[in-house]
Formats: C-alpha cells, sequence, structure tokens
C-alpha cells in the first residue's frame, strides 16, 4: 500500500537521527547520577545537595520550555534542534570544572561552598539549553504523522531513553572505574567530557539530515508529499469540527492541559527520582564504593525491560485505539515497584524487581501519554500545550530528586518515606487520566 510504504520512507529518515539525539540528551541528562558516587565524596556534597542539584536542571528547563517550542515552530526544527543539541554538550563538558571554579562572596552570601554553586548553576543552565527538546520533537512528529500513526513513532524515539540507560549505565561505570586518573584528571571529569562528545556529532547529523517537514524532504516524491498531507490536513479538520484548541491562548484556557500537566509532574516525579539515584540505590545492595561496572551493568537490566515494553504497549495501543487504560496500567504498575522499593529497599532481588516495575511502567505510560493532548490540541495550541504540559510537568523532576535526598538527610540514609510518597504521585497520575472526559473520536 502507498500510503504504508510513504510512512515507512518517513520513519527509515527521521526515527533514526531523533533516536541518536535523545540517546545524547539523556546520557548527558542522568550521567549525574553516576557521577554523583564519586563526585559528591570529592567535592563534599551531602545527600540533599546532591538531590536539590540533579532536581534544579528542571527549573531552567521550566522557564525557558515554551519560547524554545515556539522558536522551532518560527526557524525550523533542523536548525534549533541542532542549537539545543551543541549548546547542551558544552555545558555538560563544563562540568568536569565544577571543583575548580572560585565564585567569592556571591557563593558564600547564599551559604553554598563555590563547589556547590558551580554544580547548581551548571545544572540550571544545562536545562535551559536543553529546553524545547523533547516538546519540540513531539511537535515536529505532529508535522510528519497523522494521530493513529503518532504513538507508535513516539515510542520509537522514546525507547532511547531506555537504550540510552542500557548503553550508557556501563560505559559511564567503565569510564568511570578505568578513566580514574588519567591526565591528572577523576573518574566523574572524564565522564562529563567524554558523553558530551556524542551531543555534538548528533547535532551536526541534525543539520546534515533532517527536513524541516514534508514539504522539505528531497527523498519524499511529490505524490507521497501530498498524500502526507492529505492525511494530516484530515486530521486538522476533524480537530476543528471538534471545536479542539487550535489557537495559542486556547492551550492555556483548557482545563484538559493542566490536567495533564499535573499527571505529567506527578510521572516526571517518579522517574527522575528513581533514574537519578538508581545508580546509589544499586551500589547500597552492597558493592564496593568503587565498582562502578557492576553498578552500571545492573542498571541495565530495569532499563532492558523498559524498551521492550515501551514498544509493545505503543504498537497495542495504536492497534486497539484506546489510551487511558494503557498509560493508567504504566501508573499502577510503577506504583507497585515503588512500593517494593520502600519495603524492600535492601533485598536485591525484590529491589531490582520493584526498579524494572518502576521503569517499565512509566516508559510503557509515556509513549502513550502523548497521544491525549495531541487528540485536541492543534495549531498553534498544539505547538504551546505540548510545551506547557512538559515545562509543568517536568518540575516533577526537580522536586523527585530533591525529595529522596532530603530525606534521606533527615533519616540517616533511609528512602523509605520517599518511595511512598512517590506511590501516591503515581495513583493521583492514574486517578486524573480516569477522570478526563473521553475523546469524541480515537486519538
Amino acid at each position: 500500500m502507498r500510503e504504508d510504504a510513504a510512512f515507512a520512507k518517513i520513519t527509515g529518515r527521521i526515527i533514526p537521527v531523533l533516536f541518536i539525539c535523545y540517546i545524547a540528551a539523556f546520557l548527558d541528562r542522568v550521567n549525574v547520577g553516576f557521577a554523583k558516587l564519586q563526585m559528591a565524596g570529592d567535592l563534599g556534597f551531602s545527600d540533599a545537595v546532591y538531590g536539590f542539584g540533579a532536581g534544579v536542571f528542571f527549573i531552567g528547563y521550566f522557564l525557558f520550555e515554551v519560547p524554545s517550542n515556539i522558536a522551532l515552530r518560527r526557524i525550523g526544527a533542523r536548525i534549533w534542534i541542532a542549537r539545543i543539541m551543541i549548546t547542551w554538550a558544552i555545558i555538560s563538558a563544563g562540568f568536569l570544572f565544577t571543583g575548580a571554579m572560585r565564585w567569592g562572596p556571591i557563593s558564600q552570601s547564599l551559604g553554598l561552598t563555590d563547589a556547590a554553586f558551580t554544580f547548581y548553576a551548571l545544572r540550571f543552565l544545562l536545562g535551559a539549553a536543553e529546553a524545547g527538546f523533547f516538546p519540540g520533537v513531539i511537535l515536529y512528529l505532529t508535522f510528519w504523522y497523522p494521530a493513529q500513526r503518532r504513538a507508535t513513532m513516539v515510542a520509537l524515539f522514546m525507547c532511547a531513553i531506555a537504550v540510552s540507560n542500557i548503553v550508557g549505565s556501563p560505559i559511564s561505570g567503565a569510564i568511570m572505574q578505568f578513566s580514574e586518573g588519567a591526565s591528572g584528571l577523576r573518574g566523574w571529569q572524564w565522564l562529563f567530557l567524554l558523553e558530551a562528545i556524542p551531543s555534538i556529532v548528533a547535532g551536526v547529523l541534525v543539520l546534515a539530515l533532517l527536513p524541516d517537514g514534508p514539504q522539505d524532504a528531497r527523498w519524499l516524491d511529490a505524490e507521497d508529499k501530498a498524500l502526507v498531507q492529505q492525511r494530516l490536513q484530515e486530521e486538522e479538520t476533524r480537530k476543528q469540527s471538534q471545536r479542539t484548541a487550535h489557537s495559542l491562548m486556547d492551550a492555556f484556557k483548557d482545563a484538559r492541559v493542566w490536567a495533564l500537566a499535573l499527571v505529567y509532574f506527578s510521572h516526571n516525579i517518579c522517574i527522575y527520582a528513581v533514574n537519578f539515584w538508581m545508580p546509589t540505590i544499586i551500589q547500597e545492595f552492597g558493592f564496593a564504593s568503587t565498582d562502578y561496572l557492576r553498578v552500571g551493568l545492573l542498571a541495565m537490566i530495569p532499563w532492558s525491560l523498559a524498551v521492550v515494553a515501551q514498544i509493545y504497549w505503543a504498537r497495542h495501543s495504536d492497534r486497539t485505539g484506546e489510551r487511558r487504560w494503557h498509560a493508567v496500567s504504566g501508573l499502577l504498575l510503577a506504583l507497585a515497584g515503588l512500593l517494593l522499593l520502600a519495603f524492600f529497599p535492601h533485598a536485591t532481588l525484590i529491589a531490582m524487581a520493584g526498579l524494572s516495575c518502576v521503569t517499565v511502567g512509566i516508559s510503557s505510560y509515556v509513549v502513550v501519554f502523548w497521544s491525549l493532548p495531541t487528540a485536541f490540541l492543534s495549531g498553534a495550541a498544539a505547538a504551546a500545550g505540548i510545551a506547557w504540559i512538559n515545562s509543568l510537568g517536568n518540575l516533577g523532576g526537580y522536586f523527585g530528586p530533591d525529595l529522596i535526598g532530603r530525606v534521606r538527610d533527615a533519616s540517616g540514609g533511609s528512602s523509605q518515606a520517599a518511595f511512598l510518597a512517590l506511590a501516591g504521585f503515581a495513583l493521583l497520575g492514574a486517578v486524573i487520566i480516569l477522570a478526563l472526559p473521553k475523546p469524541k473520536a480515537p486519538a
């Protein structure tokens, strides 16, 4: 069938590029979890300092999210996504100087050490640099795929999160373990330096290979372009006939946008708390403090299961046209995993099962989640609404890691209360999705 062949051609051209970009993005975003195993001791960071620094990334992300997504729509995906990637690569590499910069009265007036102030500042700037990448890609996919094909494409793109952890966990552990002391640098410094390189390479690939939309794709013939535009226009007409949001301000007036932002906030509290702290959780199973490679190898397990689950779940959702229960069941599985982590933190097999339930559940939920707002948002409202949901929701990425850090500091290293709170947020997200009105047509 010509339509299937046209969309298969599109998928083969753009999804691999976006996939590589997201792998690079997540390496630079979460390698701080591995760096913490060594740099916290080197720089005198408490769990609370690390937790706040890990999470403050999302404050910068929040402040620049919507403007960045609007800029992508105006400037074009190719240039803007490449700009994002190269900028964040430079900032990520800058973390190797965390212990070397001096701020004098600036850090002292805030009651911080120079190293802590540098850590917070760089994490904030990294979030500001990366702002707009993920919602920009979600918006970019709406330029190419109608809704009934989009969940699978989002899954193919988003499984890069799992793949980056599968690949990045052992690599991060190996870099820290085997590069220690080379050229006078600590392992965590080499980690930040070396893992910034893929983002620069990916940025160059975007400039070379990524069209702004079907109309700019030289590898699509005129008939294929017309077919894609026809399918997208049919979807746009359906949305407008149902009075779906399409102006910029419509996105902020729609209660569903705010409800979905709260759902996404709840999900991000859970996944980033677990993701940023996963190396520490695994190390506390009883491994030697310098056995970073083994920690990395074990961290691969939950993410390997997640990448299989999310692709299957998205395809099943696309095939059946059902979204709500696919999303809700993922959140409930994550809830079960968080309860296992709360009550069995040092039982290795049970805790690993808990970590796996969280990653599989959240990964399965999130690829279906993005079919919910794009079912009723279109035009300028889609750019602003997707970015607003993502930016508000990503504030959960600040609160989750910070919550665990503060709880661990206050309770002598125990995370039980924090995991119970995270389980409550997973339940809240599931309840909100079920309470939303059903769409008039399958997403």
